[in-house]
């Protein structure tokens, strides 16, 4: 079928977006499924900094490729072997696909899946292969979802069924930001009622792991970020301290409110920068959590002997250490009963043809998460 899609032709190149393009809205080839696939309508799909650092070449993938991986949508097809979805029901892309099989699956730790991450490295399904493609030459997948498009074929293993009645803009911001913050949140990050906790980098994930922690019943929660209306916003979602990461003494205001330091310390920049920062506001005995993704060159620089001396635990969280089939449904719950406002999140909603502008804006930090609106 033909479709509908923003295909990045070239990473790297210079901004503004809006003006140079990287990513061209256009038609392209798209296959039905395969054995143990799905079609899906694509209802809602989020701009999150994953899909800039693929632009922008933080985390270089092949190209060409339909980019694209928090969404939503309608089952519109099923391949041969799927037999637990049903045409017309609703769900949430997850970028990570599980086979089930591998060591990480069988120890509870899909996000971590061996084929998923070698599927997702190439661009290709996790049963192999491509999809899309363009002038008869393949075009790539996008952590098997290229939700960037009006439809998506997809592995079963990238999709979780949601209820009817949630809003599917709702259930797109799942599937990223809500499964990456929250999810480190009660998975990672070492948050408990009457606690301690820092959330560093205030984005979607970032936000969406202030609300986590104000579900978890953390009695301090310290948001930080540059930009004063993230801050502002942090603050209305309950965090119960703010702090401008470029004050000189950011460092020390954190430490001084907290009487030394935080127990737990939760990064969501993907800066090594800001995780040292992390680290450092983390108190003896603590536990520092990051859910960014730096350059891959990045690297740190903390005092080794603080992890024996002070019993310091510095943990990575990818898809907030999470089972996927697990949490959407229970963060899904926590939002019905009010627990996690995750439409605050929301912030703007864009046509497909204003995807390159919103990458411009959501580099510039004036944005939490943007919307494609495909209904």
């Amino acid at each position: 079928m033909k479709i509908k899609a923003a295909v990045l032709e070239e990473v790297g190149r210079a901004m503004p977006y809006e003006q140079t393009r990287p990513l061209v809205v256009q038609e392209v080839n798209l296959e039905g499924p395969q054995y143990g696939e799905v079609l899906v309508r694509i209802v809602a799909a989020g701009l999150c900094h994953s899909d800039l650092s693929t632009i922008n070449g933080d985390r270089p993938r092949p190209v060409p490729m339909v980019l694209g991986h928090e969404a939503s949508g309608v089952v519109e097809e099923l391949g041969a072997g799927v037999t637990d979805l049903e045409v017309g029901d609703h769900v949430v892309c997850v970028f990570v696909p599980s086979c089930g099989h591998c060591a990480p699956c069988q120890s509870g730790r899909p996000a971590l899946c061996e084929p998923g991450a070698a599927a997702n490295g190439e661009g290709v399904l996790l049963g192999g292969g491509t999809r899309l493609s363009r002038n008869g030459e393949p075009v790539l997948h996008h952590l098997g979802v290229s939700c960037f498009a009006e439809y998506a074929t997809v592995s079963r293993h990238s999709l979780v069924k949601v209820d009817k009645e949630t809003p599917l803009h709702i259930a797109a911001l799942i599937g990223c930001a809500v499964l990456t913050g929250t999810g480190a949140v009660f998975n990672t990050g070492a948050v408990h009622p009457a606690g301690t906790t820092a959330i560093v980098g205030l984005g979607g994930v970032g936000l969406a792991a202030v609300m986590g922690a104000v579900a978890t019943g953390a009695q301090t929660i310290v948001a930080v970020d540059r930009i004063p209306e993230k801050l502002k916003l942090a603050a209305e979602l309950g965090a119960t301290h703010t702090v401008n990461a470029d004050d000189e003494d950011a460092l020390e205001q954190i430490r001084d409110t907290t009487n030394g330091g935080v127990e737990s310390a939760l990064d969501f920049t993907g800066s090594a920068r800001a995780l040292e920062f992390s680290f450092g506001i983390t108190r003896r005995g603590g536990t520092t959590v990051t859910g960014g993704l730096p350059n891959p060159a990045a690297r740190l620089d903390l005092p080794a002997v603080t992890f024996t001396a002070e019993e310091r635990t510095l943990k990575g969280s990818y898809l907030g250490s999470g089972v996927p089939s697990r949490d959407i449904p229970k963060f899904l719950g926590l939002h019905k009963c009010g627990k996690l406002p995750i439409e605050k999140l929301m912030t703007d909603r864009l046509k497909l043809e204003d995807i390159n502008a919103g990458f411009d804006r959501l580099h510039a930090g004036t944005e939490i998460r943007q919307i494609i609106d495909f209904s």
